[in-house]
């Protein structure tokens, strides 16, 4: 019976998040959404150079950058300008950078 009980009580992500930051158009969620969005940008950084077996420095020297300012980036402490983003995605990573705009 317990499980019942458990399973009746857990949420979905959505509702987590709806009861959290509110729902979506409110500015508390929009300004959630926005963040979220910067820091899944550093996950997928970090991911690719961990599958391509690189490190930090590594990753540095090919996009002409250096290891703290890779750490930063990943880690979600630094804004990244796109030339610079770009650098890290084609020259470091061997990416290619895709940019889009929803209205």
């Amino acid at each position: 019976m317990k499980k019942k009980e458990e399973k009746s009580s857990m949420k979905s992500l959505d509702q987590f998040v709806d009861e959290q930051y509110g729902k979506k158009g409110t500015e508390k969620r929009e300004k959630f959404e926005r963040g979220f969005e910067e820091f899944k940008l550093g996950v997928l950084i970090r991911q690719i150079r961990l599958e391509k077996g690189l490190t930090q420095e590594q990753l540095a020297e090919r996009a002409g950058t250096n290891k703290g300012y890779i750490s930063k980036v990943e880690n979600d402490v630094k804004d990244v300008r796109l030339s610079t983003l770009r650098r890290i995605i084609e020259q470091g990573l061997g990416g290619h950078l895709d940019l889009s705009i929803k209205i």
